[in-house]
This record gives structure tokens, sequence and C-alpha cells, in this order.
């Protein structure tokens, strides 16, 4: 929380997370030779007695390029390791400096210049970061960030001197905790803010509750009376998470039983969750909230499916959703209903090695209803109190 953040700082501790080196020096160098020269050197450094991994970028271009210029260059590179998702990850990134940049200048995007990034460097930073990030699968973790400290005293712009944090800095970290210092240098940069609130999920004060695996330091440029490191801490959680995406339409037209059916075809089709919500929709007509809970590999899959089933004019997808979940475990069981034995499945959750919940499965629960001529709610009782967990 001393040292701030910038971009070689986030791709040094992801290096030193483990994430390929020789392939992240590749990526960096490839796709910012399409902008300037450039040299990507990776070593490790004593920062005040913390071994870290530098990343050092050095440039010979500092030339300004225009914000749609730069992604139209980025759309015509190709990487066999760059794929859609993490080349889409990183025009996030950037569109996250443009719309800063664009709202403290109080223009619109196509008239964005990157001054203060440069091209190569930022190019480097942004493409080196965003592989090394999803090469490591967190897209697929929930990731926490601590508050970065901000630095202070002033910087050279090319709109003259200006007080640290940089006007672009601060755009992009609203609604993020900082803290100002600790010494007279910039600190956190655009770039460095900008991958930041691209891959947290949420901001603490403290560190969450996390088993500690492994941890790794990306060195900053600057030598101060401290360490100038980014910490980055892997470990598990007791509650584990998962990646999920939503999917949701509003259907204002759609009978009872069609409804039904597209649940029906959502599940079938691989669908996790499927819920209807009753809403008012536009002109205050009744309306349903169709919500699909989805593996993202399936959202093209299950959108389709809402469509074909519903006749919808679009499927709203929210992507990288974590959600936390337990672990379970399906046990079967043989309760005795007086003199009648029968095998039900029993679903246990736990945190940990901790019980936290007992259920009995609802459709064996439903058989043995059937069979027995017995109300649900009294077999569901009943096998509750057989059990012991």
């Amino acid at each position: 929380q001393q040292a701030g953040i910038s971009g070689n700082m986030v791709i040094g501790a992801l290096v030193s997370l483990e994430a390929n080196k020789k392939t992240v020096k590749e990526i960096m160098e490839y796709y910012g030779s399409y902008f300037g020269q450039i040299t990507v050197n990776v070593g490790d450094v004593d920062k005040s007695g913390i071994s870290a991994t530098f990343i050092n970028v050095k440039c010979s271009d500092y030339q300004a390029i225009a914000y749609s210029s730069l992604l139209e260059t980025l759309e015509g590179i190709k990487h066999e390791k760059i794929t859609p998702t993490i080349l889409n990850f990183a025009k996030k990134v950037f569109q996250t400096l443009a719309i800063a940049e664009s709202h403290v200048h109080g223009v619109n995007l196509d008239k964005i210049h990157f001054h203060e990034v440069g091209a190569a460097d930022a190019v480097a930073d942004i493409m080196g970061a965003s592989y090394a990030f999803h090469e490591l699968g967190l897209t697929e973790e929930k990731v926490y960030g601590l508050p970065p400290s901000l630095g202070g005293g002033r910087i050279k712009s090319a709109h003259g001197n200006l007080s640290v944090p940089a006007p672009a800095t601060l755009e992009i970290l609203k609604n993020v905790p900082v803290k100002g210092g600790p010494v007279n240098y910039e600190l956190t940069t655009p770039t460095g803010a900008a991958l930041l609130v691209n891959m947290v999920d949420e901001f603490s004060e403290f560190y969450p509750l996390i088993t500690n695996k492994k941890v790794a330091y990306g060195a900053g440029r600057l030598d101060l009376d401290y360490p100038n490191v980014l910490r980055i801490i892997s470990g598990t959680s007791p509650i584990p998470t998962d990646n999920i995406s939503i999917l949701e339409t509003n259907l204002d037209d759609v009978t009872g039983e069609v409804l039904g059916h597209t649940v029906d075809r959502l599940m079938e089709e691989g669908a996790l969750d499927v819920t209807i919500i009753p809403t008012i929709a536009k002109k205050n007509r009744p309306a349903h909230l169709l919500r699909v809970i989805s593996k993202s590999s399936m959202n093209d899959i299950l959108a389709e499916t809402i469509i074909r089933e519903t006749g919808t004019l679009g499927v709203r997808t929210i992507p990288y959703v974590h959600r936390n979940i337990v672990s379970r475990e399906i046990i079967p069981v043989e309760v005795d209903f007086y003199g009648q034995p029968k095998t039900v499945r029993i679903k246990v959750a736990k945190i940990g090695e901790e019980v936290v919940n007992v259920t009995v499965e609802y459709e064996d629960a439903r058989k043995v209803s059937n069979e027995l001529k017995m109300p649900l709610k009294d077999v569901i009782r009943f096998i509750n109190r057989k059990m012991s967990f």
C-alpha cells in the first residue's frame, strides 16, 4: 500500500507469479515495435531487501498517438498467443485511459491523443500485462485490491507541470479507495491505474480471508527508503469462487406456456439456473425478466436458445461475474419408511470440513412421495429426522 502501481510493476509481479517470462517479453517487444523502437529486459532486483522482478522498458518513440489510430493498429497485429479475449481486455484498458483523458480535457474520444503514456511504452505494458493476467487464469478468480498510494509533488506533462496524481489517474480511480503520499513522486501512473480497475473485482482496506499460497513482487523504477514493489498474493478462500455469466432479456408478449418451455430448454442446453421475475416494461406493460446463469463457454448457445424460443430481439450478457460457492457432496442414504427401505440422495454442503447444510434431493423425495402415496412435505420431514450429519 506504500508503493502505488505502474504498468511495468504489474507485469513484474505477474512474471514473479510465474507468468511465462520469455513470452511476456516477446509480446511486449512485438506489439511495441509497431509504434516505435523498443527493448524490454526482465530481471530480478533488490528493493530495500526485497527481491522483485523488474521490467525495464526502453523506448525511443514518445510521439503522441490518436486513440482511434491505436485501436485500428492493434486490430491489425496478429500473434499466436494473443486471443480475441486477451485483445478485448487490452482494448478495455486503453478505453479506460481514453475516457479519462476525454473527461479531463472535455473533448470527444475521437479527439483523444495519448501524450503522457506514450505509444510503444503503453502498448508494451498493456499487452504484456493483459497476456500475463490471462495466462495465469486470473480472470477465472476473484481479484481483490488494496488502496494504492498516489504519491505527491509535481510532474512534467504535455500540458505543463501538474500536481500528483495526474488528472487522468484521479479520473480513472473514481470510486476506488486511494491514499496520498508517502513521498513526493508519482507512484500511481495512469496506465497502472487503468490496469488496476480492469483487473480488480473488489477493493478492500485490508486483505480478505485467504490461505496464502504464493507471494510475488514487481519492482518500480524508483529507489525509495522503503521497498518500492507491487505485491500480489495468490491463495485460496475457505469459500471457493466460480466464474459465471448472466444472460437477461425482458419479455412482454410471451405466454406462460412458452416461458415454461423455454426454462426447460435452457436447463437441457446446460444453463446452471434459470429464473423468471415479474416486472413492468416499456409503456407500463406487465412483463417478465428472464435471467439465466451460465458458464461463459455456453453464452452463445444459450443466447440463441432464448432468441429462438421467445422471439426476443436481444439478449444482454453480463460476463465474468464471480459467485461464492460452497463445496458439496452427494451421498446415497437408505431410509426405512415404516418397513419399506428407500434409497435417496442427500446433498451435503461444506465450508472446509464444516457441514453447513444438508438437504434431500428433490427428485428422490418426490419419487418416494409418489410410491408411498405420502405428502412430499412429510417425506422430507421424515428423512430429515433420520439423517445425522
